[in-house]
């Protein structure tokens, strides 16, 4: 089969975010399937942009073809990320032609984030016979409304709720990454057999490779704690206003004196008010570390005992969350400590750790001391559930898989 993939935002491990459609793209052409993925030459979520020199620049990434569209750079959510989104659609249908010729698909997977590209990818999946399949990650416009705290009524929401609709009305299939969002979708036009979920997931193969070393500054940070005999709970991902971590930072003063050092690993907007916060904590008590790179998170996670995910309060949740880092930690064999409300609960379904009330210290400092009070067989026992709940449901190739078997 052929398959084109259409991500504005596609990157690989070479080149950061989004991973999902170089997984997904590498084990369809592991089972024989000729994959394109078709993405924009600049997104702000890669470590590095791909070299192109004209409108369209094709690459073989470890045997999936990457077709890129020149692009113009931007910063945040400026008129300029705008002007890159419809530079992008204006080059999906200026090269149409080309593109249907080079890709000959089967089906046609429009997956970049904004709905919009569906109007595009139905073009081109009617000029070849092929299927068209909207990926969902994230409910648009409805996530910048309640996340955002854009208007309805804003000019760009209202372009994007008719790329929404247009989307649930005209696409074959659509595949949801959220577990909850099918009675949301019908409200705005989808058929209720259109409806699949196939969630976010992991490669093993990453896991099962020797790790790559902590850089210096990191492992001298955990030395130090484990000679000191701390109970690490590390949180490892972006610091940002949705993540809800100040209840972490706050619960610290509460764990003081307990043998708990709570570890905060990564960057993002909100880490000096967080470090602000923290002040006059001991550096055992709170510590904040940079990110690693993508090889190094194996070593990271074994460094802590507990894993801890979180994510503020949101309506939206109770479409579903589909956290990386929640399947990261539970392939580490690590406990979790989940200070999340939403419409599905990795915790429980996994059986590898336990949830708590989110933005919370007092609810953070109970959790943490269950753990603690647990033997550390039942700890290793905990974090063993995890593992093989994340292999036997969330591994790339069961999800390219599913994948399939849902368009089929």
């Amino acid at each position: 089969m052929n398959i084109l993939l259409i991500n504005h935002y596609a990157g690989s491990t070479e080149l950061g975010m989004e991973y999902r459609p170089f997984y997904l793209a590498r084990e369809w052409v592991r089972a024989g399937h000729a994959v394109t993925v078709l993405g924009a030459s600049f997104s702000h979520l890669r470590i590095r942009q791909p070299r192109v020199s004209k409108d369209l620049t094709e690459e073989d990434v470890d045997g999936v073809r990457y077709v890129w569209l020149k692009t113009p750079r931007y910063a945040g959510n400026s008129i300029k990320r705008g002007i890159n989104i419809a530079t992008f659609m204006a080059k999906l249908l200026r090269y149409e032609r080309r593109i249907a010729s080079a890709a000959r698909p089967d089906v046609v997977i429009a997956s970049s984030t904004y709905p919009t590209d569906n109007w595009p990818g139905r073009r081109l999946a009617d000029r070849t016979g092929a299927r068209l399949v909207y990926e969902v990650h994230d409910v648009w416009p409805l996530s910048l409304i309640e996340l955002g705290g854009m208007s309805p009524r804003h000019p760009f929401c209202q372009v994007m709720q008719w790329g929404e609709n247009y989307a649930y009305r005209h696409a074959d299939r659509v595949i949801s990454m959220l577990p909850c969002t099918r009675e949301h979708m019908e409200s705005h036009g989808m058929a209720p057999e259109k409806w699949a979920y196939v969630p976010n997931g992991v490669d093993p193969d990453e896991w099962a490779a020797p790790a790559a070393a902590l850089p210096s500054e990191h492992e001298a940070a955990f030395h130090t704690l484990r000679e000191a005999g701390r109970f690490v709970v590390g949180y490892a991902g972006a610091h940002g206003v949705a993540n809800g971590l100040e209840s972490f930072v706050d619960a610290a003063a509460e764990l003081d004196g307990a043998g708990v050092s709570l570890v905060l690993v990564g960057q993002g907007p909100e880490k000096s008010a967080l470090e602000r916060r923290s002040s006059g904590r001991s550096r055992s008590n709170v510590l904040f570390l940079p990110p690693v790179p993508k090889a190094s998170v194996p070593a990271l996670l074994a460094s802590f005992d507990v894993g801890f995910v979180s994510w503020r309060r949101q309506p939206i949740a109770r479409l579903g969350v589909t956290h990386n880092k929640t399947f990261d930690y539970l392939m580490a064999q690590k406990p979790i400590l989940y200070a999340v409300e939403a419409g599905n609960d990795f915790a429980q379904e996994s059986g590898g750790g336990i949830t708590v009330e989110p933005e919370s210290a007092s609810a953070i400092v109970r959790g943490v001391t269950r753990l603690i009070e647990m033997s550390p067989d039942e700890r290793r026992s905990m974090g063993k559930r995890g593992r093989a709940y994340v292999l036997a449901n969330h591994t790339y190739a069961v999800l390219a898989k599913r994948f399939l078997d849902a368009i089929a």
